[in-house]
């Protein structure tokens, strides 16, 4: 591993390499706290040389004391320096004792010794320290002394006592503190080394660029309401994950598909990793996009993708492979795009045996000449082999990589049961990935159009670092569409709910060109919330029932003349004047 490597595992572990140091710093704190203090000071002996007559005796008594004042500062411990010691100060202790807290040590080309001496009475260390030094000078001129007649040469002379310390020199709490950061931040990048090396799940794109070759096409950012509002494109389309949806249709619109069927399975390696919602707010963007798309719920294990939208799926795919029923008589639209839906249908006893039937195979080439896009919802690959079945017949496979949940083992041995039947893999979608795996959202976690109330700014939600409120993407989690025809429901949480029957009118559900019935429901629009449409206030005009229904009118007194043009009407006209009626227009936007 390089630097890079480490810092990225750093930074990815941050949490015990943040705790050990912490905790390294609690320790070091808690050890120096409960340590009894200890003082130290030092006193300093000058060593001369007297007898000298002449310069030439100096110079050689000068270079005679400096090679003696290593002896000398060696016998500053000796029993028989601090023996003198103890019994002058009537210490508690021995002279071997006191050895361990006395050190002595001559100053470089000097003909000086520093005496230290330490002690948890800073005022004893100093008297110690004193009396050690006078101790020395005695014994030093007792053994200089030739046969114990007349006077040493060498004396010893007290130059610096000393003092008691203000300050304890034991133990040093910063340096400890340090120490114990240092230690435990060591500790950390150990076991995030660790955990690295023995966690194999996939969590970034580096982990899926050491497994496979194939490119990762999508990033699909972790979010908290996926799991209540799976259909994220509809529900909430200018929310992040949406746009990274968008940029999976844009990246799989530029995948070289070889000019054959456009028919695309979308399986995972274990279950669990989001293929299903993958697959379905895939179709639904492909759709958006003016393509006509089917999606196929081919899981007959577990199949889920009526349920997300809310069709009904006892007749499907198992129905047309038995053929008990054409693709145009299962397909359900749904929708106002282009996007059809032909569910599971009755889970048979041998799905294996269906999928990689030839009817299959026909289903898929006769689909992919008839759509688009056909986006096939499969089992995941490790449990069952569906998916590599159905995968050897279409364009390729889209391999949905869960964030946390797969491992590299079991990711590759997906790919490789990919290769074994010669399936293309398109591409990798990394999905609840981490916030910051989403380039995108690194800059923008939400742009939309500012929520307006009335035509006024209401605030400068869905700018930068600014997370939309919970209320600003309320919906449905399955949304309710109509199974056969109707216009797909563009607005969910609000009008009529997914109860509504198809077809159904909603507040907010405004055609293009036409008004709302009241003030309110245009108010209502407007206040639909964000990631929806607002149209512009109009004049609100007043409907008249079908020709039909309406009773037969009684003669008035003053009859209109002209009901071709609403001319305004004078004050001085008799008789009532009738409005003229606008048919509301059709068209939907």
């Amino acid at each position: 591993m390089n630097v890079t490597e480490y810092l990225r595992i750093i930074r990815k572990q941050w949490v015990p390499v943040t705790v050990l140091a912490i905790a390294g710093i609690v320790l070091a704190a808690g050890f120096a706290l409960t340590r009894t203090p200890a003082y130290t000071t030092s006193s300093q002996i000058f060593v001369s040389f007297h007898g000298a007559e002449s310069t030439s005796e100096l110079a050689t008594g000068t270079t005679y004391v400096q090679r003696r004042v290593v002896s000398y500062a060696n016998l500053v411990r000796s029993p028989q320096v601090l023996q003198s010691v103890v019994e002058e100060l009537g210490l508690d202790t021995t002279p071997g004792e006191l050895a361990s807290r006395v050190q002595a040590a001559p100053v470089t080309d000097t003909v000086l010794i520093d005496i230290t001496v330490t002690d948890d009475d800073p005022t004893l260390a100093a008297r110690i320290a004193n009396t050690v030094a006078e101790s020395l000078a005695v014994r030093v001129d007792e053994l200089e002394t030739p046969q114990q007649v007349g006077d040493s040469p060498v004396q010893l002379q007290l130059v610096r006592e000393a003092v008691p310390p203000g300050s304890a020199s034991y133990p040093n709490v910063p340096v400890m503190i340090l120490v114990g950061l240092l230690l435990g931040a060591a500790a950390g990048v150990a076991v995030a080394v660790l955990r690295e090396l023995v966690d194999t799940r996939v969590r970034s794109e580096e982990d899926l660029s050491a497994v496979t070759d194939a490119a990762v096409i999508g990033t699909i950012s972790l979010d908290d309401e996926a799991k209540e509002h799976p259909l994220v494109v509809q529900a909430s389309p200018y929310h992040t994950r949406s746009e990274a949806f968008r940029r999976l249709r844009t990246n799989l619109q530029f995948l070289d598909l070889d000019g054959g069927p456009q028919a695309i399975v979308v399986t995972s390696s274990v279950p669990d990793e989001g293929k299903t919602t993958t697959a379905i707010n895939l179709a639904i963007t492909l759709a958006d996009a003016d393509a006509k798309v089917l999606l196929v719920d081919a899981d007959l294990r577990r199949p889920s993708v009526a349920g997300y939208l809310g069709i009904e799926g006892s007749v499907g795919l198992t129905t047309l492979l038995i053929q008990r029923a054409t693709v145009d008589e299962v397909a359900q639209p749904w929708g106002s795009a282009g996007l059809y839906v032909i569910p599971s249908g009755a889970v048979p006893p041998n799905p294996a045996e269906l999928v990689g039937s030839r009817a299959m195979a026909t289903l898929i080439r006769e689909t992919s000449e008839q759509y688009d896009y056909v986006v096939i919802d499969t089992p995941p690959l490790l449990p069952v082999t569906d998916a590599a079945l159905i995968a050897k017949m279409t364009s390729g496979a889209l391999m949905v990589a869960g964030a946390g949940q797969v491992r590299r083992e079991q990711l590759r041995h997906s790919l490789a049961n990919l290769s074994a039947v010669s399936a293309r893999v398109l591409g990798v979608v990394l999905n609840k990935a981490g916030r910051e795996a989403d380039a995108y959202s690194a800059g923008y976690y939400d742009y939309r159009p500012h929520a307006e109330d009335d035509g006024e700014p209401k605030g400068r939600r869905g700018l930068v670092g600014r997370r939309r409120r919970a209320s600003d993407r309320r919906g449905p989690s399955h949304a309710a569409a109509p199974a056969v025809g109707g216009d797909r429901p563009r607005w969910f949480g609000v009008g009529g709910g997914t109860g509504d029957a198809a077809g159904a009118s909603r507040p907010t559900d405004v055609p293009a060109g036409s008004a709302t019935g009241t003030d309110g429901g245009a108010v209502a629009a407007g206040r639909a919330g964000a990631g929806r449409i607002r149209f512009p206030r109009l004049t609100p005009l007043r409907q008249t029932p079908p020709v039909a229904d309406t009773p037969a009118r009684t003669a008035q007194p003053t009859p209109v003349t002209s009901t071709d043009t609403a001319d305004p009407v004078d004050s001085t006209d008799q008789g009532p004047a009738r409005h003229h009626t606008a048919e509301p227009s059709t068209s939907r936007r």
